[in-house]
């Protein structure tokens, strides 16, 4: 026969908590983590303690979470589906365990789960699909295998063919950011699109490995724009996006860092919208915040900069196409970051002197940002023309002017 405690007695349900009361009795980071998930189901939680933590004390200015700010008494788990005893006091969470049996309210006991007439599984979520894993007693080994499966319904390695709801519509486009390229660096609705696209159009500085794990029969475009050289027009680009999708296709458009950061990603969403064509955006983690941090370097630091601005450098100042006031940044004390200027460098630096920026000022050139490739070169705005030179540095690469470059030194 087997023990209470042995994992094979375990009987998997999911609760219907939405609605329902729940009391969770202590204020502390498990209690935290428990109410979390609570409230995501929906439940009406109250929790008794005396103190909460910071991050329970937010959820319960807004009235998501009823508190009592005092200890447990007996009589507290009245009205209760469910119950969590979470304090670090072990004859508290044993009275509130024995309450809790003695009512037939299923407790969750933290700090003995032998006690407890419930084991509390790892739990993630995509969309309505609920995954809840049981690790034999090993917590660690649930939460691994928890995050292998959510990874793999996310990169579609795990397909969920049945899915009432695709992560692509059909007929539709989603502008996806990829972010500065390593492929753990995308969201997690940027997988999504991706696992659940017919068509993909994809930059070169899109996350290349996205690609790499998506089945055969997914179209694959390639909508480079290489630096100086060959380049798909955006006009083309838009075509093919409003075409594939007029043919039902589920199309996601692949680009590196954020759609909306010089990406040209509105032009594509104007032109989807002109056709009728639905199109959602997926915000990325641009480059020119993810790697200068990537390098060591923050853009903003407390006492040293309250500003950072990020510029288009694909244009040298003075060109009839270039919008960007150089003379203002040249007055600016804080953070200027370069996208789209290593060939233009020479002709940004002397500018941003010639208006006020001391030629010392420290830069870092970061080149190949969020790959095995990456490195990092450190100049002053006074040698960065010669030092690119020098160093042979080639596009992509992303360069800071400022104090905080000394930061990451």
């Amino acid at each position: 026969m087997s023990s209470p405690t042995d994992p094979a007695t375990v009987y998997p349900v999911g609760l219907r908590l939405a609605g329902r009361r729940v009391v969770v009795v202590g204020g502390g980071q498990v209690a935290h983590r428990r109410v979390a998930g609570l409230l995501e189901a929906g439940a009406l939680v109250t929790v008794v303690s005396p103190e909460l933590t910071p991050a329970l004390e937010a959820l319960v200015a807004p009235g998501s979470v009823t508190w009592h700010p005092r200890r447990y008494v007996a009589g507290d788990l009245a009205g209760a589906w469910y119950a969590v005893a979470a304090t670090d006091a072990p004859a508290v969470n044993a009275a509130v365990a024995a309450e809790a049996e003695r009512d037939r309210v299923f407790c969750a006991r933290a700090d003995d789960r032998s006690t407890s007439t419930v084991w509390t599984p790892a739990v993630g979520r995509q969309g309505d699909l609920v995954v809840g894993v049981h690790g034999g007693g090993d917590p660690q080994r649930a939460v691994g295998v928890r995050d292998a499966v959510l990874a793999g319904l996310t990169d579609g390695s795990i397909a969920d063919r049945a899915a009432r709801a695709p992560s692509v519509a059909v007929g539709s486009v989603v502008l996806v950011g990829g972010g500065p390229g390593d492929p753990g660096l995308v969201t997690v609705r940027g997988r999504q699109a991706v696992a659940g696209a017919d068509v993909v159009l994809a930059d070169h500085l899109a996350p290349q490995g996205l690609l790499a794990s998506l089945p055969p029969e997914v179209e694959v475009i390639d909508a480079s724009k290489l630096p100086r050289g060959r380049a798909m027009a955006q006009e083309q680009i838009n075509t093919l996006l409003v075409d594939r999708a007029r043919r039902g296709k589920r199309v996601v458009r692949l680009k590196g860092g954020d759609p909306f950061v010089f990406g040209r990603g509105y032009e594509e969403l104007e032109a989807c919208t002109a056709a009728g064509i639905p199109v959602e955006v997926v915000p990325g983690v641009t480059s020119a915040i993810a790697v200068p941090g990537l390098a060591g370097i923050p853009v903003t630091h407390r006492g040293m900069t309250h500003e950072f601005v990020v510029v288009s450098g694909h244009v040298p100042p003075g060109h009839p196409s270039s919008l960007v006031d150089w003379a203002a940044l040249g007055r600016l004390r804080g953070t200027v970051v370069v996208l789209m200027g290593v060939d233009t460098a020479p002709a940004i630096s002397a500018a941003l002197i010639e208006h006020g920026r001391d030629p010392q000022t420290p830069v870092a050139v970061v080149s190949d940002g969020a790959t095995p490739a990456q490195r990092s070169v450190r100049t002053t705005l006074a040698g960065l023309a010669q030092t690119l030179v020098d160093e042979g540095v080639r596009p992509p690469a992303v360069w800071v002017v400022g104090d905080v470059v000394a930061l990451g030194a």
